[in-house]
């Protein structure tokens, strides 16, 4: 049975990109506002000592007639094999939610400040997690090749 899932945002992104393009995000510092009518610099205390986060954010633009729920080519290719959507981290999911693990950089108040985060300003942050190694892929890990190519330049 489904049943609606209600998320409110805790924050948002601020930083110089307004559009979703796919690649060149290495370059880009976000900082992240936590609502501070709800979350005080209480919330971030210890987070400082990371050097990662994991941002779990909502493609917020997306409309819905540009949702996918089956499978297409990545990025539009038509060189690259034809996935399910649960099979890429393409923007234009069902759900709309995005996931970044960005190297922390400061944090200060209700404010943190990372890199590479791939969202746009005003993006609505669901979600902050600490990065531990504890959590990270046991065993070998493997991909397809095309997966590979369309991160070369991602970052």
């Amino acid at each position: 049975m489904t049943q609606a899932i209600l998320l409110l945002p805790i924050g948002f992104v601020r930083n110089a990109r307004t559009e979703a393009i796919d690649d060149g995000w290495d370059a880009v510092d976000s900082h992240i506002e936590l609502d501070p009518a709800v979350y005080g610099p209480d919330a971030l205390t210890g987070l400082e000592q990371f050097s990662h986060v994991e941002i779990l954010f909502h493609f917020h633009l997306l409309a819905d007639s540009k949702v996918h729920t089956g499978a297409r080519h990545p990025r539009g290719n038509l060189d690259l094999p034809r996935v399910g959507i649960f099979a890429q981290r393409g923007k234009d999911r069902p759900n709309r939610l995005g996931l970044c693990v960005c190297p922390l950089l400061k944090v200060e108040g209700t404010t943190l400040t990372v890199r590479s985060l791939d969202a746009i300003d005003g993006t609505p942050v669901v979600d902050i997690k600490p990065w531990i190694k504890g959590f990270a892929p046991r065993g070998e890990v493997r991909e397809p090749e095309w997966a590979a190519e369309i991160m070369r330049d991602y970052w």
